[in-house]
């Protein structure tokens, strides 16, 4: 959460709290989504790339393939996370959805 300074220069002292538009939450949303998905194509470029070093060198292949596990660990655990996420939002649209479609049946006589 973004603060805005209140007129006195110490760091935390007379700080009002910013609340963020919705448009700059689905930016700034958006903007970690980037950089999720930019290391996960990191970490299992770098995986790759270990890979490819052990194969040439004999000598390192021990300490490069255990470089290689923990980029891939690194990339699935970052896949899991993502698709965690996108089904918590696939939820919640859902719950939305339902709360919105509802019929509102209390006008309605019964006889």
């Amino acid at each position: 959460m973004e603060t805005l300074k209140h007129g006195h220069h110490h760091l935390f002292h007379g700080e009002k709290k910013h609340e963020k538009t919705p448009e700059q939450q689905l930016k700034h949303h958006m903007h970690m989504q980037l950089l999720g998905k930019v290391g996960t194509v990191t970490a299992g470029t770098y995986a790759l790339r270990e890979k490819h070093k052990a194969e040439k060198d004999p000598e390192t292949a021990h300490s490069r393939r255990i470089k290689k596990e923990i980029a891939a660990v690194a990339v699935l655990v970052m896949h899991e996370h993502h698709e965690k996420k996108a089904e918590q939002q696939r939820r919640r649209f859902r719950k939305r959805r339902r709360k919105e479609t509802a019929i509102d049946c209390t006008h309605i006589k019964m006889h």
